[in-house]
């Protein structure tokens, strides 16, 4: 198997080119470049330029203080939370998952709490992914009925804790919510200790498998939630 290339996806330069033969020579200067840069360097160059401009300096913050052990990445919800907003990018596979997780979990301690997930970037009135629908079968749960819908200004305000699942999340939410801060969470901060990641990435771009393993992780999480809340209440 050949190695992949690695290559800068914007000109390192800030000067624009003027023609076809000064695109190809920046193409060359970025490749270049690219050849003598640690493979992780240029990926999370690649990930940085793909934020807009007002969420870049966000998430570099982010990645900085979670690369010298300072990140937030790890920090938990208040147990005195109440209502809860599960979000990710679309609403059709995560988010509703830990929705209708939570829901069942709650339902058993009659613990009187608000639950919803919303997308960032939803399709008001998607279904839940095929995949998303078959995994969550498969733990005895059914998303056949649900619909997904954009997160709005009054689910975070009326949220007590609004929980993401990716970098992605939490970047959009701090950079467009940025009152909402002190109630914005990684979800990963619940998985088991063996998880040992901030992030829960989107099984969108896998299979049905890694569907199948992503809504493991939601499980978990979902049920650690849920269990500081009755202990709480107790």
């Amino acid at each position: 198997m050949t190695e992949p290339s690695y290559e800068l996806d914007e000109p390192v330069a800030a000067s624009q080119p003027a023609g076809k033969s000064a695109e190809r020579a920046q193409g060359f200067f970025n490749a270049a470049i690219a050849s003598y840069l640690p493979k992780a360097v240029v990926r999370e160059i690649q990930s940085y330029r793909r934020y807009k401009k007002i969420e870049r300096p966000i998430y570099l913050k982010l990645r900085l203080l979670e690369g010298i052990g300072m990140g937030s990445g790890k920090r938990k919800a208040p147990t005195t939370a109440r209502a809860f907003v599960f979000v990710c990018f679309g609403n059709i596979m995560r988010s509703p998952m830990c929705e209708a997780l939570m829901k069942r979990e709650l339902s058993r301690h009659q613990a009187g709490v608000s639950v919803i997930s919303a997308g960032l970037h939803a399709s008001p009135g998607n279904s839940a992914h095929p995949w998303a629908m078959a995994a969550a079968r498969d733990l005895g749960i059914s998303l056949e009925q649900h619909r997904a819908q954009l997160l709005t200004v009054e689910m975070v305000e009326q949220a007590d804790a609004v929980f993401a699942m990716d970098y992605q999340n939490q970047v959009e939410l701090l950079a467009y919510y940025p009152n909402a801060r002190g109630k914005i969470f990684m979800l990963a901060a619940y998985a088991e200790h063996s998880y040992g990641r901030v992030e829960i990435p989107d099984p969108y771009y896998g299979d049905a498998q890694e569907t199948l393993r992503c809504y493991r992780v939601l499980q978990a999480c979902i049920h650690n939630i849920a269990a500081s809340i009755v202990r709480a209440q107790n």
